[in-house]
Order: C-alpha cells, then structure tokens, then sequence
C-alpha cells in the first residue's frame, strides 16, 4: 500500500496541522489492568480524533493532483466527517457530509464548525453512505471513502509516533470502525520490521470484521445497535479486511458495558474523556487481563468525542459502583 519513505512524507504533512500526540505511561491503568500500558492520545488532535491525519492527507492529494476539485462529499458517523471538513477547511474546498438521523449532536455540531454543509439521511451510516454516493454521481463533487490507501497512509502516522516511542511493545489494542485505523498499524509495523501482536477490537453490536475475521470472508450484519458509534459499521471493506486477516493476531468483541467501564477507567485514572470507540482498546484488555502479565501493552485512545448527554445517560448512570 505504501512504503516507508511514503509514511515519513505523510508524516512530514499532517505535521503542519497536526502536532505529534503524547504515548504515555499512566500508573493507575498500569495497577488496574496489573502490566505495563501506554496509552496513545489521539484523543489531543484538532479534532479530538486520530481520523484528522488521514483527512489531511487525502485532500493534500486530492488538491494537488485536481487543484480546481469542485468539492467534496462524503458519509460519516462523525470523526471521519469532522476530518474532511478540517483538511477541506485548510485547502479551501468545500465539503457535503452525510449522516444518518439520529447522530451524535455534537459531532454535527462540530462538523458544521469546521465549515461543512451537513446533510442526514437514513437511519444508520450505510443508508447515509449509499445517499451520498448517488448524490455524488449527480453533483460532480468527489466521493471520499471510509476506506482508501491515502487515509491509511495517514492514520499510520499515528502508529509510526507511538512504535518511534514504544518500539517494544508486545501488544497493542486497536479499535476497528471502517478499518483504517487497524490498517495503518499493521502497515507501520511491518515497515518498521516489530514484532508487536496487534489486536483488533469490535462491538458485540456490530461485530462485522470480528465475524469475517473468524470465517475468512467477509460477513456483513443487519444492524450496528452499538452506543459506541465509531465501531458501528454492519458491511466491513474488502480490502480493509484483506489486510486485518493477514496482519492481525485477533479480533476480541466488548459489550457496550464494557465499554462504558473503560471509559469511567479512562476519567478515574488518567482524566482523559474517551468516546466509546476511543475506550474500546481499554475494554478488550480489561478483557483479556489474566493474559497480558508481564508485558507491555499499548491501548489507542482514537478520540475523546462524546455527547455530554450520551456520557451521562450511558457512562455516568453507574459511576458510583466503579471499582
């Protein structure tokens, strides 16, 4: 998909936007989950979420190869959407987003903010992402995938900070919505020749790449019921899965509850505000403790974007039982 030189290039690009995130060790998840952690805040971007790299990167292409690109136009459940707006943002090209009925208000909100017209259509991201496909072959705007080489080249930069800091670690947890999160890692990885054990985490919801994962092909689901929006995706990528199943050790499912726990983990302990699918890595290892002793594990924290309501409804009715 890329190379070394590539991923350095990318890199040197979301750079301008985007400083280096922090990987950090934090003491109480070391005592709670009874190991080494570090924890890589993609939480602290722009736009709180690792997906800005890949947008940045994506439209520096987009912009140079078509420099009188009429726009663009895309479907999202928010951190995907809020990425293109940013990078569109900075090139000055203007964004449609599509997102189903019923969608993270403030992830709208924020859309909005970053300049984008936003559109809702359809009652999950499928139906949404199926609009603005045909939207697209009408108006002439340039369709963004969720999954493209160009945004995995630039969420690996993610992966190529964190295994720069953290060239020992011997697993790293990684959430998976559309794949290119997952991706990035398993290419960083391989470029830089480690030997990490990276670990795929999905809903219990939307389990479509765990699934795949164990079938070897892929398999879709009829709903995406999960309160952790970002890993709701019911019709995994092809390719995304092709390169999941070759570079993964495994793909572990949590329940939003579990989830929810992560995130009060992640508040108690660090005091960092994680979405759900930012807590998931948290969750599976929470998960697999009694396998992890004695070894260095990395959790990404992909994005601290929750609607207060949600964080109240969900993660805060059963804070005082946290342990």
């Amino acid at each position: 998909m890329f190379d070394l030189t590539e991923l350095e290039r990318a890199h040197a690009i979301v750079g301008q936007a985007v400083p280096a995130t922090p990987a950090r060790g934090w003491p109480l998840l070391a005592e709670r989950l009874g190991t080494q952690v570090i924890v890589k805040h993609e939480n602290h971007t722009p736009i709180g979420a690792f997906k800005v790299r890949g947008g940045l990167v994506y439209l520096e292409r987009l912009k140079r190869e078509r420099p009188n690109i009429p726009g663009i136009i895309s479907a999202t459940r928010g951190n995907h959407g809020q990425s293109l707006a940013f990078a569109a943002s900075r090139h000055g090209v203007p964004a449609v987003i599509y997102v189903p009925r019923g969608n993270s208000v403030e992830k709208n909100r924020a859309m909005k903010a970053f300049g984008a017209e936003l559109v809702e259509h359809g009652e999950d991201f499928q139906a949404a992402a199926e609009e603005a496909q045909r939207r697209a072959q009408f108006t002439g705007l340039h369709m963004v995938p969720s999954f493209h080489p160009d945004l995995v080249l630039g969420v690996a930069t993610y992966a190529l900070e964190l295994f720069r800091t953290a060239p020992d670690l011997d697993v790293l947890y990684v959430p998976i919505g559309q794949g290119s999160g997952i991706s990035g890692c398993i290419m960083a990885r391989d470029l830089l020749g480690l030997k990490t054990e990276i670990v795929g985490v999905q809903s219990t919801e939307a389990p479509s790449y765990a699934l795949s994962f164990a079938a070897g092909k892929v398999v879709t689901t009829k709903t995406s019921n999960t309160l952790a929006d970002g890993m709701a995706t019911r019709i995994p990528d092809a390719d995304a899965f092709a390169l999941i199943r070759k570079g993964a050790a495994r793909i572990v499912q949590v329940s939003d509850d579990e989830v929810a726990a992560a995130i009060r983990a992640y508040w108690t302990d660090t005091h960092n505000l994680a979405e759900g699918v930012g807590a998931a890595a948290l969750a599976a290892a929470l998960q697999e403790k009694n396998k992890l002793s004695g070894k260095r594990v990395g959790l990404v924290l992909s994005g601290g974007n929750i609607d207060f309501d949600l964080f109240r409804s969900w993660v805060g009715a059963e804070a005082p039982a946290m342990a």
